[in-house]
C-alpha cells in the first residue's frame, strides 16, 4: 500500500535505469493523476517534464466499462475484443470519438497543451501513469508517442496489473514497477490517499 502518489513516486525513482542522454529524454505524465507521480520523477532525474491527455472511451450504456482510448481523433486504440464482444458499431464508435475530441481540445486548451508534431521525435521516453489497470491508456499512449517518432519509450508505474504487464510488454522497451498484483480491482486500492487530481492542480503543476 502506498502512501500517496507522491510516496510511490518517490520509491519508484530508485527503480528507474541511468539515462545518459538528459538533452534527447522527457518525462511524460499521463493526465490527471499519471503527472503527479511523473513531477517527481522529472525532479529526480532532472528531465523535461511533459504531460499528454489521455481520454478513455467507454460503451454509451456504462461509462466506466472503457472499450477504447485516445489522445486525438487520429490516434484511437480498441479493445476489439471487446467491441465484438459487446455489438458496438462502426456509427457508436464515430459518435463516441467525436464527443471525446471535444473533451480533449476543451483540456488541451485549459492545460495549454499545444504538441508539436516534431516534439518527441528521435527522444527516449519515460511515459509515467500512477497505476495501470486494463493497460488502455498507457497503450494508446505509446502508440501516440512510436507515430511522433519516439526512439524509446519506457513505461513507469508504482503498481500494475499482472495479466495487464504480461499483455503489454510489446508495446514498450521496458516496463517499471513497484508491484504487480493478480487481484487488481481499480488503481485506488493501492493507495491510503488517492484524492482526484484537478486540472487546475495539473495546470499548476505543468507551469513549475
Amino acid at each position: 500500500m502506498f502512501e500517496d502518489r507522491v510516496k510511490a513516486a518517490e520509491t519508484l525513482c530508485l527503480k528507474l535505469p541511468k539515462f545518459t542522454d538528459k538533452k534527447n529524454t522527457f518525462v511524460v505524465g499521463l493526465t490527471r493523476g499519471g503527472v503527479v507521480t511523473a513531477k517527481v520523477i522529472s525532479d529526480y532525474l532532472h528531465f523535461k517534464l511533459k504531460a499528454l491527455i489521455i481520454k478513455k472511451i467507454g460503451v454509451p450504456w456504462n461509462e466506466e466499462l472503457a472499450i477504447g482510448a485516445m489522445t486525438s481523433a487520429n490516434d484511437v486504440f480498441w479493445n476489439e475484443s471487446l467491441c465484438k464482444e459487446l455489438a458496438v458499431s462502426k456509427v457508436q464508435k464515430r459518435n463516441m470519438v467525436l464527443e471525446k475530441e471535444k473533451e480533449l481540445k476543451k483540456l488541451a486548451n485549459l492545460l495549454k497543451l499545444q504538441t508539436k508534431e516534431d516534439e518527441f521525435n528521435k527522444k527516449n521516453i519515460i511515459l509515467v501513469d500512477d497505476g495501470v489497470a486494463t493497460g488502455i491508456s498507457v497503450i494508446t499512449a505509446a502508440k501516440t508517442l512510436r507515430k511522433n517518432g519516439a526512439k524509446t519509450v519506457i513505461l513507469a508505474t508504482p503498481v500494475i496489473a499482472s495479466d495487464t504487464l504480461t499483455s503489454i510488454k510489446k508495446y514498450f522497451d521496458k516496463v517499471i514497477f513497484i508491484k504487480q498484483s493478480q487481484n487488481f480491482y481499480s488503481v485506488s486500492q493501492f493507495y491510503n490517499n488517492f484524492e482526484q487530481i484537478s486540472d487546475k492542480k495539473v495546470a499548476k503543476i505543468l507551469k513549475l
